[in-house]
C-alpha cells in the first residue's frame, strides 16, 4: 500500500484526502488547524503533529496550500519536506503557485533526492467532492508515471503538459478564462435583471447553446441567489490573477481582459469581500450597475 502524506486540509485538501484514503491508500495528514486533521481521521486517515512527521516514511507527499511562500514554507528548512522525507519520495505540489516558483522548487526538490511535480487542480470544492478534477502536470515524464495512482484517485482529466513549471503555466491560464468567463456571467444575470427577464429560463437556455459553460453551471445559481459561501475564495483567485498578469508582464504579452477583471477582482476583495466564493464578483458589478 502507498504511503501518502497530505499536508494541507483545507477546501481542496482534505476532500482530496478523503479519496485517497477511499481508493485504498494509507493517507496522513497535517494542518495547522486541528479541526480538519480530525475530519481526516474520522475518514479512515491518520494524523500528525507537523511537516516533519507526517512526511517521513510516506512514499508520496502531497501539498495543497495557498500561495507560493506557503508552498516554499512546508518544503524548504529543517522542518520541511525535502529535509524529512525519505530518498526517492516523490513529492507532488497541487497547489496554485507561480510558475517560477515551481520550478524552482521541483529543481530544490530533485537535489534533494525526491521526484517533483507540479500539479495543480481545477474544479473546485464540488470536483474535488466528487473526485474529478482536472489537473495539469509539470514535471519529468517518469515522475508522471509515478503520480498517475494519486491523481486518478482525485482526478477525471489529467494531462501532463511539460517540464517542471509547465502545469502552473496552465493553471494560470485557466484561472484567467474562469474570471473572465465569472465576469461575463455577472454582468449578463445583471443585464437579464435589469430588463426583468425569467432569469431560470434564460440561464437554462444559454446553457444549451454557444454561451453555455461550467461557470455559468456552476455559478449562474449562486449569482441569481446572491448565495456566495467559498467555494474557491475570491482572495485565492485575486492572487491567482496577481501571477496571471506578472507573468505576462515577464513574457512581454498583454492580456487586457485579464487586466481588467484583475482590478475588479482586486477591487471586490479591497473592501472586505475576500472570503466570498468567486462568483461574488457579481457584487461589485451589480452595485456598477446601480443594480444593488
Amino acid at each position: 500500500m502507498t504511503s501518502i502524506a497530505i499536508i494541507g486540509l483545507g477546501i481542496m485538501g482534505l476532500p482530496m484526502a478523503k479519496n485517497l484514503v477511499e481508493a485504498g491508500f494509507d493517507v496522513t495528514g497535517y494542518n495547522r488547524s486541528r479541526g480538519p486533521v480530525d475530519a481526516l481521521v474520522e475518514a479512515g486517515g491518520q494524523a500528525a503533529g507537523s511537516v516533519a512527521e507526517a512526511v517521513r516514511d510516506a512514499d508520496v507527499v502531497v501539498t495543497m496550500v495557498p500561495d507560493s511562500p506557503d508552498v516554499a514554507g512546508v518544503v524548504q528548512g529543517e522542518d520541511g519536506v525535502f529535509a524529512n522525507a525519505k530518498a526517492g519520495a516523490l513529492w507532488i505540489d497541487t497547489s496554485s503557485i507561480r510558475p517560477d516558483v515551481a520550478k524552482e522548487l521541483a529543481e530544490e526538490a530533485v537535489a534533494a533526492g525526491l521526484g517533483a511535480i507540479d500539479a495543480p487542480v481545477s474544479g473546485g470544492e464540488q470536483g474535488a467532492i466528487d473526485g474529478v478534477l482536472s489537473i495539469m502536470v509539470g514535471g519529468s515524464p517518469e515522475d508522471f508515471e509515478r503520480a498517475r495512482p494519486v491523481l486518478d484517485a482525485v482526478g477525471r482529466t489529467i494531462v501532463h503538459v511539460g517540464p517542471a513549471g509547465a502545469g502552473q503555466t496552465v493553471k494560470a491560464a485557466n484561472q484567467l478564462i474562469v474570471a473572465v468567463n465569472i465576469q461575463a456571467l455577472a454582468e449578463a444575470v445583471v443585464f437579464l435583471e435589469a430588463f426583468g427577464v425569467d432569469t431560470d429560463a434564460a440561464l437554462t437556455v444559454l446553457g444549451g447553446g454557444l454561451a453555455g459553460s461550467k461557470v455559468l453551471d456552476q455559478k449562474g445559481r449562486k449569482m441569481l441567489d446572491r448565495d456566495f459561501a467559498p467555494g474557491f475564495r475570491l482572495a485565492l483567485h485575486n492572487k491567482d490573477l496577481g501571477i496571471v498578469t506578472a507573468a505576462a508582464r515577464q513574457a512581454g504579452i498583454t492580456v487586457p481582459l485579464g487586466s481588467a477583471v484583475a482590478q475588479l477582482v482586486q477591487a471586490t476583495v479591497a473592501r472586505g469581500d475576500g472570503g466570498l466564493d468567486h462568483s461574488g464578483l457579481f457584487k461589485l458589478t451589480a452595485e456598477l450597475a446601480g443594480r444593488e
